[in-house]
């Protein structure tokens, strides 16, 4: 599965570098293959692990602000796996060439 995770505790201030470096810290402890991005993360693992992750960051969040908006969007593919390289080869295999801008082939090792 992979799940791509937005939290944004509100009424903070607009710049949340702090906040989200305290999440960041839980996902890179739980030892799951995941990619920051500039307005998100992309995590990998089964249902289990990801959503007890989820409400691991959304809980760290809640506990430094009264209002916090968690966005999550998944992919569940049976069979599927490093989905966070395989989905991005995908779409350079479909254009014909390595594309210049991909942040995840350095931040990925599984």
């Amino acid at each position: 599965m992979l799940v791509e995770l937005s939290v944004t505790p509100l009424g903070r201030g607009t710049h949340l570098s702090k906040d989200v470096a305290e999440i960041l810290r839980i996902i890179d402890e739980s030892g799951l293959p995941y990619c920051l991005t500039p307005t998100g993360t992309c995590i990998e693992g089964d249902w289990d692990e990801v959503m007890a992750l989820v409400k691991r960051c959304h809980q760290q969040a809640r506990s430094q602000s009264s209002h916090v908006m968690t966005t999550v969007r998944m992919e569940d593919e049976e069979g599927a796996s490093d989905k966070l390289n395989e989905n991005i080869a995908a779409v350079e295999r479909a254009v014909g060439h390595t594309l210049r801008n991909v942040l995840v082939r350095s931040a990925v090792t599984l």
